[in-house]
This record gives C-alpha cells, sequence and structure tokens, in this order.
C-alpha cells in the first residue's frame, strides 16, 4: 500500500524547517514575530477596564502605563486616580509566594476583589493558576481553596455523584424548622418537636433528592426541592505521560457527558411544612427536560416557579406551580422549529417583584432577539424593543423606576456587531441611547444607578473611558484617554476593515485584513484565515485593544506576528454565527460542517476582486483551535480546491465526541445522521491539502480522543498530515497554556513551508 503520513510529531518536535525562505529570498524571522506581543503590549497608555465601583463614590480599574499595567482607585470628580495598594510591595510578596519574579507593572492578574475590610486583596492567578489572598500591610501572600460553588456537574447537565453536595440544615425564614437530608431521606426538625420528621426515603430505583435546591417559601408554610434520577455518569480517562514531578504516567478522570448521554431528571417536590405532606409534581408538563432553573418562590408563598429548557432545544418555558394543588402550568412558553438560543446572557428572564404578574424575556420570536413583557396572569405580551437589531443582554433590571439597562447591537448606523447601551421603560417607551460614539462600548453602573462609565473604541480609534450622568447621559469627565504614540511608532497599524456581501449576494458578511508592516502594494502575498465559527457568538475583534494572546486568531497581535512572515491575515464572522438575525443564526442547526465557508469565500473573492495584491490563486491556509479547529478541518475535506493548508488545534472534530451541552445546543437531540455529516472523522477520507494538528494532551475542555480519532481516519485514507502533541499541555496549549513559543513557532514554519509567502508581480514565486 502507498501510505504516507508525512511527520508524526508525539510532542517532542516537528521536522526541522527546511531553512524556509520566502520567494523573496528572506529568511522568515520567527524571533521578532514569537516576541512582537511582549515588546508591543507595554507601550500604551491609559487603557482602562474593567471599571469596577466600590461604592458609590468611589471605582477602581486597571489601567495601561509606559511598561505595564497599575491597579488605581478614584472618587469621581477627583483630580487624579491614586493606586489601590503599593504594586511594588505585593509583586515581592507574591513572587516569594511562587517562586518567581514579578515586576511591580507586570502583576499577574486583571482584577481583584477587597478582603478583610480592605486589608488584603483577592485574586484568580492568571492562567487558571488558582486563588490567592494577599494583606497589604506588610504585604504578605497566600493560598486559598475557593469557596464552594456547589456539587460540580459535568458541562451543568449531570451531577458528580463522586462528590457529595452540601447538606448543611435549611432553616426556615421564621426559624422554626429547619429542613435537610439523613443518609439520603428528607428530614424535618421544627420547634417543639419531639424528634425530627422523616418526611420521605431516598428513593430504591437510584434517585436522589438535591439539598442544595432546597429552598423556602416567604412565609414559612412551604418548601421545594429537586428529587434527581442521576445522568449517565461518563467519565474521560486521560493519561499525562510526562509529568515533571515523577517518573511514572498519570491517570487523570473527567466527567464527561456527552450528545445522546441521559442527563439528570429533576422532578420538583413540594412539603407542608405544618403537615409534613410531600407532592411529587407531575412532570407531564415537562417530560424531557434537559435542566431546571433553581426553583424560587413568588412573594405571597402560594406559587412557586422555574424556568424549563427542553431536551431538544426547541423550547423553552416559565413554568408555575400552585402550592395548594401541586399544578403546574405554562405561564411563558418560546418555541423554535431549530433552536431556542439559551446559550449565556440570551436565557434572561426577569419575573417582577417576584409576584408572577409581569415577566421580562427575551425572544428571537419575531426574527430578531428582542426583549418582551408578558402578562403573567393572562399570557398578554407586549414588545418593549422591535426592529432589525438585536438586544444582547440585559445588565440591570430596575424595578423602582420600572426601567431595563441592555446592550445591544445593530441599531445605530455603521458596523451593526459594535456593541451598545440602552435604558428602556417596562412600557417599551422612553427609549435611551446611553453610550454615543461609533465603536464597541462597555459600561459599569454605579451601585444607585447614578452615574456609569463607557470605556469604547473601535479598531482605528484608542480606547477612552467616561463618566456620565446615569440620567441625563450628561459627559461628566473623562477618566481615561488611550495614548498609542509608542505603539504607532514601534510599527502598529490597526487591521482594515472590509464588508462584502456572502452567499446570497446581499447579507453583509464583515470582515478585518491584517498586513504585514513591509506590505508593498506591487507584490503579489498568500492568505491565511484565521477561523472560529462557534454558533455561540461572533468573534471579529471590534476594540482597539490588540494584545490577548494568539487564541484561535481571534486576537490581533497573534495575526499581526503571522503577517510579518509574508502574509496577508484575515477574520470574518460568516453566517451561523450569533448577534445577527435569527436566520442569519439558524444556518449552524444540524450544520456546523457549513461554518459560513460560502460567506468566507465570497468575501476573499469580493477582497481579491479590489486588491491585486491579494493572492488566491494558489489557495488559501486556515487555522483555528477548538470550534475553529474543527472549521479548519472541515475547510481541507469541504472546500479543498480553496483552503489548501490548515492548522488545527485541540478541535472538537466529531460533534458526538464533544460535551452535551454545547453541541446539542447547535446540533439538536437525539443524536441522528446530522452528526455524522459533520464529522471531521468520517469526511477524513475527502481531505486535500496540507494539514497540521497540534494537541494538547491533556485537554479538559475537548476529549483528547477526539484528535486521535482524526489521525485514526486519515491513516486509514491513506492521507498524509502532521501531528504535533504536547503532553501535559491543556485545550489552550500554544495560546495561554504549554509551551506557547515552541507551538507558535511549529505553526508559523508549517505555513511558511506549505504556503511560501510573498511573491514579486505577477511571478508565481
Amino acid at each position: 500500500m502507498k501510505f504516507r503520513v508525512s511527520g508524526i510529531l508525539l510532542g517532542v518536535a516537528l521536522a526541522q524547517a527546511a531553512s524556509a525562505t520566502s520567494a523573496t529570498s528572506a529568511t522568515p524571522d520567527y524571533e521578532h514575530s514569537l516576541r512582537l506581543r511582549d515588546r508591543w503590549m507595554t507601550l500604551t497608555e491609559g487603557f482602562a477596564g474593567p471599571v469596577i465601583w466600590d461604592s458609590e463614590r468611589r471605582l477602581r480599574y486597571r489601567r495601561t502605563v509606559p511598561g505595564g499595567f497599575e491597579f488605581v482607585s478614584r472618587a469621581p470628580g477627583s483630580e487624579k486616580a491614586t493606586l489601590s495598594f503599593d504594586h511594588a510591595a505585593l509583586a515581592g510578596a507574591l513572587g516569594a509566594l511562587e517562586n518567581r519574579v514579578y515586576p511591580p507593572l507586570r502583576l499577574p492578574f486583571e482584577t481583584f476583589d477587597w478582603a478583610e475590610h480592605g486589608k488584603a486583596i483577592r485574586f484568580e492567578l492568571a492562567e487558571g493558576g488558582g486563588l490567592r489572598q494577599c494583606e497589604l500591610s506588610p504585604a504578605s501572600c497566600r493560598r486559598i481553596a475557593p469557596e464552594y460553588a456547589g456539587q460540580p456537574r459535568g458541562w451543568g447537565v449531570v451531577r458528580d455523584l463522586s462528590v457529595p453536595p452540601k447538606n448543611l440544615p435549611h432553616p426556615s425564614p421564621d426559624g422554626r424548622c429547619e429542613a435537610f437530608l439523613r443518609e439520603g431521606a428528607l428530614v424535618l426538625r421544627c420547634a417543639g418537636d419531639d424528634a425530627p420528621r422523616v418526611l420521605a426515603q431516598a428513593s430504591e430505583n437510584g434517585e436522589v433528592f438535591d439539598p442544595e435546591s432546597l429552598v423556602w417559601s416567604p412565609d414559612s408554610r412551604h418548601f421545594v426541592l429537586y428529587r434527581v434520577r442521576p445522568g449517565t455518569q461518563r467519565r474521560v480517562t486521560r493519561v499525562e505521560a510526562a509529568p515533571r514531578d515523577r517518573l511514572q504516567p498519570r491517570v487523570h478522570i473527567q466527567l464527561y457527558p456527552k450528545p445522546g448521554d441521559a442527563v439528570d431528571r429533576e422532578v420538583p417536590v413540594l412539603v407542608d411544612a405544618d403537615t409534613g405532606v410531600v407532592i411529587v409534581v407531575d412532570t407531564a408538563l415537562f417530560p424531557q427536560p434537559l435542566y431546571l432553573s433553581a426553583p424560587y418562590f413568588r412573594t405571597d408563598g402560594k406559587t412557586f416557579a422555574f424556568r424549563e429548557v427542553e431536551r431538544d432545544r426547541k423550547r423553552v418555558r416559565l413554568i408555575e406551580v400552585d402550592v395548594a394543588s401541586g399544578e403546574a402550568r405554562t405561564v411563558v412558553e418560546e418555541t423554535s422549529a431549530t433552536f431556542v438560543n439559551d446559550w449565556g446572557h440570551r436565557g434572561f428572564f426577569h419575573d417582577v417583584g417576584r409576584r408572577g404578574e409581569e415577566i421580562l424575556w427575551m425572544s428571537e420570536r419575531d426574527g430578531w432577539n428582542h426583549l418582551y413583557r408578558i402578562d403573567g396572569k393572562s399570557g398578554e405580551t407586549h414588545p418593549l424593543t422591535r426592529g432589525e437589531w438585536v438586544v444582547r443582554q440585559v445588565i440591570r433590571v430596575d424595578e423602582a423606576r420600572r426601567e431595563i439597562w441592555f446592550a445591544a447591537s445593530g441599531r445605530e448606523p455603521g458596523d451593526p456587531y459594535f456593541q451598545h447601551f440602552y435604558r428602556i421603560g417596562f412600557d417599551g417607551r422612553d427609549l435611551v441611547h446611553l453610550t454615543p460614539g461609533e465603536g464597541w462600548h462597555d459600561l459599569s453602573l454605579s451601585p444607585d444607578l447614578r452615574r456609569y462609565t463607557d470605556t469604547w473604541s473601535r479598531l482605528d480609534r484608542p480606547e477612552v473611558t467616561e463618566l456620565r450622568d446615569a440620567r441625563s447621559t450628561k459627559l461628566l469627565e473623562r477618566l481615561e484617554t488611550g495614548r498609542v504614540d509608542a505603539l504607532v511608532a514601534a510599527g502598529y497599524r490597526p487591521p482594515e476593515t472590509f464588508v462584502a456581501p456572502g452567499r446570497d449576494g446581499r447579507t453583509p458578511i464583515h470582515g478585518i485584513v491584517v498586513r504585514p508592516r513591509d506590505y508593498d502594494p506591487a507584490r503579489r502575498y498568500r492568505v491565511i484565515e484565521a477561523i472560529y465559527a462557534g454558533p455561540h457568538d461572533a468573534f471579529v475583534p471590534k476594540a482597539y485593544w490588540p494584545f490577548g494572546r494568539h487564541s484561535g486568531g481571534d486576537k490581533v497581535i497573534g495575526m499581526q506576528a503571522l503577517a510579518d512572515l509574508g502574509f496577508i491575515v484575515v477574520q470574518m464572522d460568516g453566517m451561523g454565527t450569533m448577534n445577527r438575525s435569527k436566520a442569519f443564526h439558524d444556518v449552524a442547526w444540524k450544520n456546523l460542517q457549513d461554518a459560513g465557508f460560502p460567506d468566507r469565500i465570497a468575501w476573499h473573492r469580493a477582497l481579491a476582486a479590489k486588491d491585486p495584491s491579494y493572492d488566491l490563486r494558489r489557495g488559501v491556509g486556515i487555522y483555528g483551535a477548538s470550534a475553529g479547529g474543527q472549521n479548519a478541518l472541515h475547510a481541507l475535506e469541504f472546500h479543498g480546491d480553496f483552503y489548501t493548508v490548515a492548522v488545527a488545534m485541540n478541535g472538537c472534530y466529531d460533534n458526538r465526541m464533544d460535551k452535551l451541552s454545547w453541541n446539542e445546543q447547535w446540533m439538536g437531540w437525539p443524536v441522528d445522521e446530522s452528526y455524522a455529516r459533520a464529522s471531521g472523522v468520517d469526511n477524513a477520507h475527502w481531505l486535500r491539502g496540507d494539514l497540521l494538528l497540534i494537541l494538547g494532551e491533556q485537554d479538559e475542555n475537548v476529549d483528547p480522543a477526539s484528535t486521535h480519532q482524526v489521525v485514526d481516519a486519515l491513516i486509514r485514507a491513506d492521507k498524509p498530515f502532521d501531528l504535533l502533541v504536547v503532553p501535559g499541555g491543556g485545550h489552550a496549549v500554544g495560546r495561554s497554556d504549554g509551551p506557547i513559543d515552541y507551538v507558535q513557532r511549529r505553526l508559523f514554519e508549517f505555513f511558511v513551508r506549505r504556503l511560501p509567502p510573498a511573491s514579486g508581480g505577477d511571478s508565481e514565486g
């Protein structure tokens, strides 16, 4: 058999690049590209955020200064900010704890919380390093265990039965009774009782009570909790081949439910504290839930409610249960022929006053994501926002003024992805635009809702942070002004923006273009696309700050580092991604292999038609990580006539192998043939072009077996490929963990060798 694998690299080394040179005979300066971020990221001043209000009269944030970052506090109206703590002292104390040297202006965290009444700070060490607390005077630091956050759940849908839930007594609001579990049985103890009462025994068929879900009614007469039929306890086993602290390998086991697995089946159980009567709520109304939200009682104690997401994601409801009868009814129902988008902030609802009379609800029912007020008794629906634009998230509900503060995109002229903030009344009137200025905005409200900060920028406009009056939106003062003179002097140029029609010839597709800093319009440049087409968001950068790590290609400096090797590097958001219309988003439904490629290819060709230096004649390169890794592999499997070189990092190459929650949201349930159609494994025989697979051996996000199954399929299909496995590396290997420079160098070398860079004039180079 004529079989070839062009370089399987099991975590040790990629075959040394054969003195790769560009068509101009210049040796690629890999070290220059690898050091670009470190050289440039300390060259700005006045970039601030996140802004945190400690009180109505004081706020704090991290800001850039020459050489790094400092944390400052200020009172609105004061002329200058002051350091939040002694940076040099804290750097020394933290360095002593971690056995490292931390420059005072390069502390390894982005935000912190006050502790010990302002005498200490608590923060998460960068790159998942764990929780630390540092006393400020005198400075000293220690490791602290994270606060208990509830019984672990695999991807939010299956409780980890190897970890017992926290089973503290739950006292009633009046303090008269407390409920808890004893040997799995539900027990109630009240003042005056001779002994605790056993209300219900643990189920013989494996069902258990969840004490962490228990909640009392305001009048102390009832409580409710979930009885749970546990879902599949699927475990993914990973072998750490080369642990740093010992010779022999180490085994890691992780609860990891996958598409099609049984999820926890939650059933509300209602208890009358006076009589001890237990009512198991009939689930006929919701027979196939994916999960139920935490139950909550209405203020009058006559009903309790919870939000239910159905397993197939096509229906989401707010369900109310009558305490007297135990009967359930639907208060609000959201349905879709494809999926109801419940991802992230899109799961918003608010029961005004917890009275059940008015429900604020987020919905795409008219084709765009908007806010509604729904009568909790009659079901009558009142749209609060409307139009061909999308509400992105609700940041505050002010019941006293009957107002909603929210973020949205597409309402203002310009880029439809720019985030702006607004306020509107419960009656849908008096819409106020809070963030003037064309760009991407982040807003932080003062606790008393009297003022807010607006931090905003564009790719071509450095950031400013402004303080505004919350009622009039009047500018009160500019807190920070971003300065980039040193960065520009070092050679930085913002990406260009480019918009072209997608597959339908009408829908605008928005992208960015990064050119080499020595770009010559008379030359022709090979093109590389950075891709991440996950349906849970949009990904093209919109703000000026370019210094995030090289994460799937969505950070500008990473793109610039690659471009400087002689390429034009681009990124765009195609159909199937979020934050446009429902129809735009629905392209992803049971169709993740699409990844917006018809829109992307149309965008590339439109730019090539305008720009002679944009060379598509010999194929386009592509790279991505996670879902972007899946996309990069699909480029060579389904569009190998256009894309010819791909680097795929830690991809979820078969959606049946990846986490249940994310994949069923877009691919549906039950698992059907659409999963096979989207599988990079089942379609490996279609692969054309040059492929480098990169895998962090200890990936906790995507089962590492997914990459090995692609390898197996490619071998069986007699397809050449390259493979780099990094022992001990995680999901973000080469981007924010593991040997970052090594992995990035391998990526750079692969593209330079397989996709020779810039050529002169019309020559083939």
